[in-house]
């Protein structure tokens, strides 16, 4: 079994529900009332924690025309860098109130750093765990100083070589932090199902012995139930108030009302999942009499022998278990039986 990390009041893997993440990113559009109430719509639509972004166009790029900061494909095609973080990023200033909020309404809030200066931030914000994105795989330097921080960490492995995912969580070791959960993710906006891959989640936990889960880009939720059926612990996927609302984020994001039945549809597929168990419900017992019995088929008189033609295996299953029948063929009744009798032990001699 693969270890448990306790983020807050929440135990994160095997024998506990999936934690489900609503991704704020840059859905509130700049509009800081926006950013509050997906919060709130978050928290009501099911959500275990809302998760922020902490950069500014400064922290994470670099002002520049040159060809190398232009989006060469996919949804953001030809846009500058700078200028799509400039659209995207969540207003520091606004951090702290969006906690508050958070913790006023009871949902878990986090966030995703960028650098260094982020993380300090975000500590002096007092944010109890961490995520690290994708595209930060990579920057060993910052998920070491995240880790030194001795906090819970989510961190998605899209794009990840087996080799670079083995030197994020080993740079997250090096601190002496070994609370850690793994997310499988297609860093495409929107994923498609063909490049999802969701077996290799299922590796990642057998590899790393951690706690996994799906950061989700697919369109839908069909990718996430999955994930969950297959032994995702985690789910994160992107949350909007409305994709009429323009935004980089919004055409792959879910609505309120989307990621409700989301939810829904993961608790279903978590009570169904359930436990090992031989111990017949409820539902079954009545079911029982519909099963096959032995029951006489033709009338039967005192001494008469039992054979196939006045004995027979049919539904319901008010007479012995059909695994006596052969036993009892060639015996003898011991008193007239009508046919359609279920038969029982003190018929047969």
């Amino acid at each position: 079994m693969n270890q448990l990390v306790k983020i807050k009041d929440r135990f994160i893997g095997e024998g506990h529900r999936c934690y489900i993440i609503a991704e704020m990113s840059g859905n509130h559009a700049q509009d800081f009332d926006n950013a509050v109430k997906i919060i709130h719509l978050a928290k009501e639509s099911g959500a275990d924690a809302i998760k922020i972004q902490t950069y500014t166009p400064d922290t994470i790029t670099l002002d520049s025309d040159n060809e190398y900061f232009r989006v060469k494909g996919g949804t953001w095609k030809d846009a500058n860098l700078y200028k799509l973080y400039g659209e995207a990023y969540t207003p520091w200033e606004w951090q702290v109130k969006l906690k508050e909020e958070a913790d006023k309404i009871g949902i878990h809030i986090f966030s995703t750093p960028f650098d260094k200066t982020a993380v300090d931030f975000l500590e002096d914000l007092g944010m109890e765990f961490y995520k690290i994105a994708s595209f930060e795989l990579v920057d060993i330097p910052l998920i070491k100083y995240v880790a030194s921080k001795g906090k819970p960490i989510i961190m998605s492995t899209g794009m990840g070589s087996l080799g670079e995912i083995e030197d994020a969580v080993n740079a997250v070791k090096s601190q002496g932090n070994d609370n850690l959960c793994l997310l499988k993710c297609s860093s495409a906006y929107p994923a498609v199902p063909d490049d999802m891959n969701l077996k290799t989640m299922q590796n990642i936990a057998e590899i790393f012995s951690v706690p996994v889960g799906l950061s989700d880009h697919s369109l839908g939720s069909i990718g996430a139930v999955t994930a969950v059926a297959m032994g995702a612990q985690i789910i994160e996927k992107h949350f909007c108030i409305s994709r009429s609302i323009p935004n980089p984020d919004a055409s792959f994001s879910m609505e309120p009302a989307e990621f409700k039945q989301m939810v829904e549809d993961i608790r279903t597929v978590e009570r169904a999942i359930g436990r090992v168990s031989y111990e017949i419900s409820e539902q079954e017992e009545n079911s029982r009499v519909f099963r096959k019995s032995i029951f006489i088929a033709e009338n039967v008189r005192k001494g008469e022998v039992f054979d196939q033609k006045n004995l027979r295996v049919v539904r319901p299953g008010d007479g012995l278990k059909p695994k006596y029948y052969e036993q009892i063929l060639g015996k003898r009744a011991t008193k007239d039986i009508d046919k359609g009798t279920p038969l029982s032990w003190n018929m047969v001699e």
